[in-house]
């Protein structure tokens, strides 16, 4: 008998969660039976279904648009850390199979049975965010584990993301574990490249286009290349290293791309590599006024579309660079578009790139597509975790 306080559905809500979906809206609690202010945020919940049957356990919070996330529908497996050392292990499992060194997201959210929780390994140092009131209130079952599973030197917390703002939690970023590294290394595709430890974006690296950036590699060789929101030059020093005649890295950042051309030097590339800092439609603007020409353009944008409202300005904002972007490819030039932008479409983000096409008069091929890496698996039941996409397009003039 759990000794968990419940918390209940409205007739007909439970549907979701039957057919495999975590999440709980506020507006899917019977409040009657079970008012949410009643609960304290991060609390443990038994989750029952209308008829009263349990539906497995979770954790709320009762100030948020998303008020509980179902855990397991075992009774006797609850948040803690016997849970998270068993989620760990199992995400570990998947990561070790695919990738041969530690350098990889260890664990992503309701992907991996542990909703509100990422981690990133970079080697021996573990990167963990959290982004709900449940995952806060067990961070030091979460360190707890993570030394009892990949043994890392350093945790790190870098709960500094504007989304825990959903959940009226604090910003902060705070070394859990060991000593704070100068910098984090990362090898990717054969490359090595350093990375802040506690600033920067994300953790301070994207994984989740490792498989992309492979892809990319193919395109490269005695070209010039144009890596378009360059951050710390993940794609244009891996362009650069499979041969590449000349890469330039645009990024509004100086830091940014101070830290890509050490990059560029630790990878003996830096004499093909320029950097120039400015607004990317700025950039690519003055480039087309000045007739400069790529034989392969990436473009890996920020995410345009954060909210569902900011859908029409966002969609706008891909076209313009996209339109942008064309006419400084060289005849037969090849373009890589990204969003990841969850609330675009991979349909959406294929119309846009159609739609650019014919403004500037090109015709558009697409040759491949990408998606995010297998350390981001996609739960089938949550269409936000697949949210990554790339097309590979030969870019020809129109005929």
């Amino acid at each position: 008998m759990s000794t968990l306080p419940a918390l209940i559905l409205k007739k007909g809500e439970e549907r979701r969660l039957r057919a495999g979906h975590t999440w709980i809206f506020s507006n899917e609690v019977d409040t009657q039976r079970s008012p949410l202010k009643a609960y304290e945020p991060g609390q443990l919940v038994e989750i029952h279904g209308s008829n009263d049957k349990p539906l497995g356990n979770g954790y709320i919070n009762p100030h948020s648009l998303i008020c509980a996330r179902l855990v397991s529908r075992e009774a006797e497996h609850v948040l803690g850390k016997s849970l998270l050392v068993h989620r760990i292990n199992v995400a570990l499992a998947l990561r070790e199979r695919m990738f041969d060194e530690p350098y990889y997201r260890l664990v992503y959210s309701d992907s991996d049975a542990l909703p509100g929780l990422v981690i990133d390994r970079y080697g021996s140092v573990c990167i963990v965010q959290i982004s709900t009131a449940g995952m806060e209130r067990v961070k030091d079952d979460i360190v707890a584990a993570l030394l009892k599973t990949v043994k890392p030197e350093t945790i790190i917390f870098r709960n500094d993301g504007g989304g825990r703002s959903l959940e009226a939690l604090p910003e902060y970023v705070e070394v859990a574990h060991g000593a704070t590294p100068e910098t984090l290394t990362i090898r990717e595709n054969g490359v090595e490249f350093v990375a802040s430890a506690t600033a920067g974006q994300k953790t301070g690296w994207f994984f989740d286009h490792r498989m992309n950036r492979r892809r990319m590699r193919h395109y490269v060789a005695g070209k010039r290349v144009l890596d378009v929101f360059s951050y710390v030059g993940g794609w244009g020093i891996q362009a650069a290293t499979a041969g590449a005649s000349h890469v330039t890295c645009v990024d509004a950042s100086a830091t940014a791309l101070e830290s890509a051309m050490a990059n560029a030097a630790r990878n003996g590339v830096h004499d093909r590599v320029a950097m120039q800092q400015g607004d990317a439609f700025d950039v690519l603007k003055a480039m087309r006024t000045e007739q400069t020409h790529f034989d392969v353009i990436i473009l890996d944008p920020p995410a345009f579309i954060r909210r569902k409202k900011d859908l029409d300005a966002g969609l706008e904002a891909y076209r313009r660079l996209n339109q942008a972007a064309m006419p400084l490819l060289s005849k037969d030039g090849i373009l890589i578009s990204a969003s990841c932008s969850s609330y675009l479409s991979r349909d959406a983000l294929r119309g846009v790139i159609q739609s650019s096409g014919r403004h500037v008069d090109r015709f558009v091929q697409i040759i491949e597509q990408g998606h995010q890496g297998p350390d981001h698996p996609v739960h089938p039941a949550i269409p936000e975790t697949d949210y990554l996409k790339a097309f590979f397009c030969r870019v020809l003039p129109s005929s």
